[in-house]
Parts: structure tokens; sequence; C-alpha cells
């Protein structure tokens, strides 16, 4: 759909408003150099999308083991490895690290980033709970260092288009949205994704994108009913949200690592519904229905996505800009509490809540 065949008339520029800035802008005449911090899956997928960015180069990555660190280098044009993270954070030639741990370590990571005066990109959820992530936040803000969580989702231009188009009143009153996210997890209990020392579970690995989804959307929710079926060890297996807010909306929410779910989403309102396909989390297009016409609405997505989050992430770097106003920090906080909001309901604690 092109800009002149639009339902709602031309589409304005995706334009992102500038975010706090007190930070000495990076130089524009030179790429933006990354340190990758983990050399997992998502590290791996990350770096593959910075090969599509030309003013993106990996300065150095860092692994617990020199052997991972150098093979990572190898494979994805890394100038040097290392075989620690606290070497990684040091480096003086990486401009921002790139946390890709579990979601368990990510607090420990940050904070080495931070004590080494780096700018910190880390991957989703951003804690375990909400009042590690008001720490982080806390810390970013009185040291003057840029902070993001790398909800990707919220740079993909779509899902951009889309609540852009939502906030300008083009689709008229949300009263419904839909979002799922779930595959089968046939691992050991010892992966990440179920081991509950790392925090392991649907929630924060899968959860949490329906839920922001939803809060794009809709805002905080006035009301959360949650259940799940729970693992032998606590993690939470299979998860069902009903939200509900003020104004008389709903968000109807599920993920699980039992089942190939739908993976898909939508939004309902009193003139029609969108419709985003399988893996709505990262879509390339979304479908527009109203009066019996359907319009597809279509965006530029970089690579998988990661691309277009990483390029966030480099815009502001070049603008000073100290958070990006796609990710704000505020409302990642607040997401985290909605999710210790959540595990309470359903019973499930960790280890960090004890601490």
């Amino acid at each position: 759909m092109t800009s002149l065949d639009t339902p709602f008339g031309p589409l304005p520029a995706l334009d992102v408003p500038p975010g706090p800035s007190v930070n000495a802008p990076l130089p524009a005449d030179r790429p933006v150099r990354w340190g990758i911090l983990a050399t997992g899956k998502i590290a791996r997928g990350f770096a593959e999308n910075l090969a599509l960015l030309p003013d993106a180069e990996i300065a150095a990555v860092g692994a617990r083991r020199l052997e991972s660190a150098q093979e990572f280098a190898d494979r994805f044009g890394a100038a040097r490895a290392y075989g620690s993270y606290a070497e990684l954070v040091e480096d003086p030639d990486v401009d921002v690290v790139y946390v890709a741990t579990p979601h368990a370590l990510h607090k420990e990571h940050v904070l080495l980033a931070f004590d080494a005066g780096k700018p910190v990109l880390c991957e989703k959820a951003l804690t375990l709970n909400a009042p590690d992530a008001e720490e982080l936040v806390a810390e970013a803000r009185a040291r003057g260092l840029f902070f993001m969580e790398a909800m990707w989702m919220r740079c993909n231009p779509v899902v951009r288009r889309l609540k852009q188009l939502a906030d300008s009143g083009a689709f008229g009153t949300i009263q419904q949205v839909r979002a799922d996210l779930g595959f089968l997890v046939d691992k050991p209990e010892t992966d990440r994704l179920l081991a509950p020392e790392l925090g392991g579970g649907a929630l924060l690995d899968m959860g949490v994108y329906p839920l922001t989804f939803a809060h794009l959307f809709l805002g905080s929710p006035d009301s959360v009913a949650a259940v799940a079926a729970l693992s032998p060890s606590g993690i939470d297996l299979n998860l069902s949200l009903s939200l509900g807010y003020d104004s008389g909306a709903v968000a109807s929410l599920s993920s699980t690592m039992t089942a190939w779910s739908p993976r898909t989403a939508s939004v309902a309102t009193d003139t029609g519904r969108l419709d985003l396909g399988d893996a709505f989390h990262h879509p390339r297009s979304a479908t527009w229905t109203s009066d019996g016409e359907s319009f597809e609405i279509t965006e530029q997505v970089t690579g998988t996505g990661l691309a277009d989050e990483a390029a966030e992430v480099m815009r502001c770097l070049r603008n000073g800009e100290l958070e990006s106003p796609l990710v704000p920090l505020d409302e990642t906080v607040e997401l985290m509490r909605l999710m210790d909001r959540i595990r309470e309901e359903i019973g499930l604690r960790y280890h960090a809540d004890r601490d």
C-alpha cells in the first residue's frame, strides 16, 4: 500500500522525536563500534543484522571462553575476541555494548558495562523483576549513559506505523487486543529456556511480546487475571492472560512452551480490525479490514528487524540521546512491574525475588 492509496490519506514519515539528551554525541565520520557480550543464538542473529548497516561494525566480542569468542569473531568479522566480559567492556574502541546473556545475568552484565562508562542495549526481558529494572534505569540516568531494552518489536517499521495510525484515531476506538506467541521447547531442563535459576519460562521469553503489543495500543491495564501451568521446577510453561481497562477495552494474551501456537495478533475497533499474521512480533505487513474491504499496510523492514533496533540505538548515540523514544525506559519498567504482578498471581518466583 503506497501513501497515495491508503484509506487513511497520505501517510506521514515515521520520524522519531528526540529523546532526553545531555550526552556527547558520537562522531558522524566513522562507524558505530559495537561490543557483543555473549555469543549465543540471539547474539548471532544480532551480528548478522549489524552487517546490513553500513555505519556499524563489531569492534569486539566477549565470552566466558576465549574459543567461543574467537569463533564468533571469525564468523562475523569482529576486530577482537576476549575470554571475559570484563575485558570486552573495557575495550576503548567499543562505543556501545549489546548484552545478550540469559535474563538472570542481565543486571550483573549491564552494571559491568556501566562501570566501564559504556552505553548499553540489553536483551529483553530487561531483568528478572521490576526492582532490578528500576535500579538499572536509575544507574543509567545517574551516570548519564544511554540505555535501552532490546524490544525490537517496538522498532519494527510496521509496528511503528500501526502505532502512529492508532494514536491518530485512524482505526477508531480500540476495544479488543489479542496476541499469542509460543512454540514447543523440546530441550533438557538445563537449557536457559527451562532453567528457573536463569529466569526460564514462557512469560519472560515469549509473553513479554504480547504484553508489549497490548501496552502499545491500550496502555497499562486496570485489572489482570492470569492462569498458568507450571513445571515441576516451578517455571511457567503455558500461560493465559486477561487484561481489563477502565475504558471498557480488554486484551486476551497467551504464551506457551508446550505447543506450536498461532503466533498471531489482532486489534479490533468500532470501525474495523487489524490482523498480523504468524510471527506478529516482527511483521512485514498487517491487514486492515473495514466495511468489507481489506488493505495491506507494509513498511520496509531491514533484515529480520534486529537491524532496525540497532539503527535506532545508533541514531540515539549519534544525537547524544540517553534513551530511545521508541523504547522508553519508564515503559520498560512499567511492563516489568506488570510481569511481577502476573508472576505473583500464578505463583512463579525467582531466586532474585528472595534476594
